[in-house]
């Protein structure tokens, strides 16, 4: 990362030795890390650091990464900060209970080092790439500003987590289009990234909730499409 200014990630696991494996690696190859052993801890580092990526322990005493990650969410300056979930808990419903809090992944125990690695580059990667600025889009009742990154419904405006608003953004960017769910796998969260089948299905459901039901429409055993 010579000639820019390095990444900042955040680590929150209850086990030091994670922590600091963790942290050793991801030093090697240039980021800046911070450390935290406790939700409360997390909470108070992230308002100080501003880091680009947190990566959460789900299972913690006192406050775990789900409640962490939805307190952060409630805050308009970490919007938009990646979230990633770590946890030994590989079940269906506790990957859902982090998308639903808002995390952009999720990565299980025992965690590789290399494989690790691999992935945080590839999310700060895909979140770094570039967006035209100072366009607006517009369907159905729904306005979105990339530059600003607002969506309008009627005279309501909001800001959406990020990966709520990618995926909203490519939904509208050919209202009417069938995206198959391995195309938004790969837009969204890129094809090197393993995340649960149950994902997108979470992110529409959230943007449903947001934008109205009837904008977003499901076409069985394909994918989905923006009602233009």
């Amino acid at each position: 990362m010579s000639g820019a200014l390095a990444q900042k990630v955040l680590l929150v696991d209850d086990e030091p030795d994670i922590v600091e494996l963790l942290k050793y690696n991801l030093e090697r190859e240039g980021y800046q890390v911070s450390t935290a052993l406790n939700g409360r801890d997390a909470l108070k580092v992230a308002k100080a650091n501003r880091p680009d990526l947190i990566v959460l322990d789900i299972m913690m005493p006192g406050m775990d990464g789900v409640e962490v990650c939805n307190q952060l969410r409630q805050l308009p300056e970490f919007k938009h900060t990646l979230i990633t979930f770590l946890s030994a808990r590989g079940e269906d419903y506790s990957q859902i209970a982090g998308f639903e809090a808002g995390a952009d992944d999720y990565i299980t125990k025992p965690v590789r080092p290399k494989v690790f690695i691999s992935k945080v580059k590839a999310l700060l990667k895909r979140s770094n790439a570039d967006r035209p600025d100072g366009q607006v889009m517009e369907a159905n009742g729904v306005k979105v500003d990339l530059e600003k990154v607002m969506v309008q419904v009627g005279d309501k405006e909001m800001q959406l987590p990020k990966k709520e608003f990618e995926l909203l953004v490519l939904l509208m960017s050919k209202p009417g289009k069938v995206f198959k769910r391995d195309e938004i796998y790969g837009q969204i969260w890129g094809n090197e990234l393993f995340v649960g089948d149950r994902t997108i299905d979470v992110h529409i459901r959230k943007l449903r909730e947001k934008i109205g039901e009837d904008r977003i429409k499901t076409v069985k055993g394909i994918g989905y499409k923006f009602d233009a």
